[in-house]
């Protein structure tokens, strides 16, 4: 009956996330009362979910004491909470040092250039540089806050509305794309990673074909609906104070630490195993150290440096990390019923069919939410390891094992899926804000574009999985 009650509490939860932009309740609030319940009503009834999730780890953790209410809640905390809570505490705090690198290095300049690169009123190349950049940028930092700085980007250069809603949709998918393809580039992908079922070479070189296909098909089609020239106006270089203007070197210097640093990380996870969110406090640690000595004489006359971060991109980010917290510890508390085993044993039997599961995971993801469908299918299935043979469809089994099928398919799906109506996914609500969108254009205008990319993307990976698998 608990089960059940939590199954109907998931439900609800994915029913608000989805309804978040007509019912103007934050999907982060949702997030964390959901699993707040979601724990609560575990712990309430742990008897029952441990005898039958973990009767072996349960006998011997009680040893000689007699069990007690008390003694299963220490041990559900212990055993059971506290590792989901490492999971999701890794995947946050790898978005924390991210973010914040990403904010280092534009508070310095260090991504002036881009506005430099694109000083043209031709819309093709404004439209290509952009997301050309978006896409390069996302694939190694937080997708949410390079969409938003490249919006802030397009949003002063680019004057007509329309044009702007334009661009903006090719932003936030070259942002999707680019972040699904790298095991660093989306908190989906860094999960993943984390719990063993990717490698990072091996999953870059899988995800890059199909999510280059969906970034140019989606782009190209949006270019066909914007003039030959936009409405631009261009502005002068933000001042920063003349303690705060470094020059060209030094912002390539702070470009390579942040970015080459990043680079790294997968390197610093296969030598020593640990969790990638400490290489990345170990970028954010030498680029805090390089900003410092750069502006050592901002530092020694006492003042603030000025963010050109606005304090709504700010809130948003502070969003996103509970968001992301309360959705882990929400599918967690889930998965630990035994729900998620049932429902992936009914679909292994009645669909059998990973691409089957990738379909509707997009749609799911355009509708609902992109992180949400995402952690929740992850969730149904753990990484096969050992001998597949023993499994009556080794064929099958294999796409569950570790670089398998599955993993790429959900990621895929998922991230580009999510951006089908826009809302689904957290880069285009920013944008949906920020240009005050409605969905109904975005789908009159840009599903089909979305999709066309999304399927034809997809379509590259099953020739890859088909032929070099």
């Amino acid at each position: 009956m608990m089960t059940l009650f939590i199954a109907i509490m998931l439900l609800l939860a994915y029913a608000f996330i989805a309804t978040a932009h007509l019912t103007y309740v934050n999907k982060a609030a949702i997030a964390m009362f959901s699993c707040t319940l979601g724990w609560v009503i575990y712990i309430c009834f742990g008897t029952d979910f441990v005898t039958s999730q973990h009767p072996h780890d349960y006998r011997e953790f009680l040893s000689a004491v007699q069990p007690t209410s008390v003694t299963v809640k220490y041990f559900i905390y212990d055993n059971v909470f506290l590792k989901y809570v490492g999971k999701a505490a890794s995947v946050v705090l790898f978005l924390l040092a991210t973010m914040q690198i990403i904010e280092i290095l534009n508070n310095n300049g260090c991504f002036d250039f881009v506005s430099e690169w694109i000083r043209t009123r031709n819309s093709k190349r404004i439209l290509w540089s952009i997301t050309l950049v978006t896409f390069l940028i996302s694939a190694n930092l937080d997708n949410l806050t390079t969409t938003a700085m490249m919006l802030m980007v397009m949003h002063r250069i680019v004057q007509n509305r329309r044009q702007r809603m334009l661009v903006g949709t090719a932003i936030v998918i070259a942002a999707n794309a680019g972040g699904c393809f790298t095991v660093i580039g989306d908190p989906v992908t860094v999960a993943l990673w984390g719990d063993g079922a990717v490698t990072a070479t091996h999953f870059s070189a899988y995800l890059v074909g199909p999510a280059l296909v969906a970034w140019v098909v989606t782009t190209a089609l949006i270019g066909r609906s914007l003039p030959d020239r936009l409405d631009v106006e261009w502005h002068s270089a933000p001042y920063r104070g003349d303690d705060t203007n470094l020059n060209r070197w030094q912002r390539i210097v702070m470009l390579i630490v942040g970015i080459g640093g990043l680079w790294f990380i997968p390197t610093f996870h296969n030598i020593t195993k640990l969790s990638p969110f400490l290489g990345a406090l170990c970028v954010l640690s030498i680029l805090w150290v390089v900003n410092e000595v750069f502006n050592r004489k901002l530092m020694a006359a006492d003042q603030m440096f000025q963010s050109r971060v606005p304090r709504s991109l700010q809130y948003e980010t502070i969003q996103q990390i509970l968001y992301v917290m309360g959705i882990m510890l929400t599918v967690g508390v889930v998965k630990e019923t035994g729900l998620f085993g049932e429902v992936s044993e009914w679909m292994d039997y009645n669909i059998h069919n990973v691409w089957v599961y990738g379909l509707v995971s997009g749609i799911a993801s355009g509708l609902v939410d992109s992180f949400t469908i995402a952690m929740t299918n992850i969730s149904m299935y753990s990484v096969v390891e050992g001998n597949i043979n023993r499994w009556a469809d080794s064929a099958y089994m294999a796409q569950f094992m570790q670089n398998g099928a599955y993993w790429k398919i959900i990621v895929f799906s998922t991230s580009i899926g999510g951006c089908l109506f826009g809302y689904a996914n957290v880069s285009g609500l920013a944008l949906m804000k920020m240009e005050r969108m409605r969905v109904g254009w975005y789908f009159r205008n840009c599903t089909p574009k979305v999709m066309a990319g999304w399927l034809l993307g997809l379509a590259v990976l099953f020739a890859e999985c088909f032929f070099l698998s």
